[in-house]
């Protein structure tokens, strides 16, 4: 059987079917240092996820590291360049997320624009036989800007057909054959778009991207809509923006620092705070540990793995 070190406690069913067809060391259950003194030489495999990640530290400790299989499309949190440099290939899930992760983000843009959420709040504290809310913002027909036209952001930007949106994105640089409009600057992107939704991978690169320039470019009308990570947005520009009534609203899945949200964030009327379910469906969760399998099943049986990043 093959030695796995599982980082983090996934699923119940991912954890039974791991421990089910190989040896799991499993992490988070002991004093790592022990457990990698004693079987460092022995691991083969590390089992994570963008949440867990894998550090160069940790690969560097694992003389016999041939493979590292993450859960979830997102990978910033595993050193892939020092996996490189040890020819250890890295896969994520990708692609069986794509439906679930854009339609949260669209369910998030029509949540924060219509004032959904708040509504709700409304009609449960007893408010409404007394007061109104203020208007909101219409969806239909307006500009959708998208930072990220990799496989959810083409997902994203599908949906809005059925909303006769105007769509353009930014990318490092356009996509051939695409039927949306490209803008190179991400400023100019914000300053066109009423709302801007974040579909970027994570990682150094994008640390920050979404900063106060582009936050006051989007404007006190604008919105919002990250489902990418938390690091790419200037977090205190962000709550800067919205205390000050700089920017219209923002709906977020994904923070800097999670499970922890910026106090400031939590009573504000114009925000959405979802606690990172962008995958969390039972079709697209029971996808994705399907594949963390497969990947598992490719690499012992044919030394590769299926969706290497």
């Amino acid at each position: 059987m093959t030695c796995i070190l599982q980082i983090g406690s996934f699923t119940e069913r991912l954890n039974r079917g791991l421990a089910a067809e190989h040896e799991v060391l499993r992490l988070w259950e002991t004093d790592a240092d022990s457990l990698l003194e004693q079987h460092a030489e022995r691991i083969e495999v590390v089992a994570t996820s963008g949440r867990f990640g894998c550090t160069a530290t940790l690969i560097e400790r694992l003389p016999n590291l041939r493979a590292i299989v993450s859960f979830g499309v997102g990978y910033d949190g595993i050193d892939v360049v020092a996996a490189k440099a040890r020819d250890i290939p890295v896969s994520n899930t990708p692609d069986v997320l794509n439906d679930c992760v854009a339609d949260l983000a669209f369910g998030m843009l029509i949540d924060c624009a219509r004032q959904m959420s708040r509504a709700d709040r409304f009609v449960r504290a007893g408010q409404w036989p007394n007061s109104s809310l203020p208007l909101a913002t219409r969806v239909s027909g307006k500009r959708l800007g998208i930072v990220g036209m990799g496989r959810i952001g083409e997902t994203v930007a599908k949906r809005s057909s059925g909303f006769d949106m105007q769509v353009r994105y930014h990318n490092r640089r356009a996509v051939e054959g695409s039927p949306y409009g490209y803008e190179a600057s991400l400023v100019e992107l914000a300053r066109w778009s009423d709302f801007l939704v974040l579909t970027c991978p994570g990682g150094e690169s994008t640390r920050n991207l979404i900063d106060a320039q582009v936050l006051d470019a989007l404007g006190q009308n604008g919105i919002l809509i990250n489902v990418s990570r938390g690091s790419v947005v200037d977090e205190p520009a962000l709550v800067d923006a919205l205390v000050a009534g700089r920017l219209g609203g923002a709906a977020l899945d994904v923070f800097a620092a999670e499970p922890n949200v910026p106090a400031a964030l939590i009573d504000l009327p114009n925000v959405v705070l979802l606690p990172h379910i962008g995958s969390a469906t039972e079709e697209t969760r029971l996808a994705m540990e399907e594949l963390v399998l497969a990947n598992l099943r490719a690499f012992v049986e044919r030394g590769e793995v299926l969706t290497a990043v």
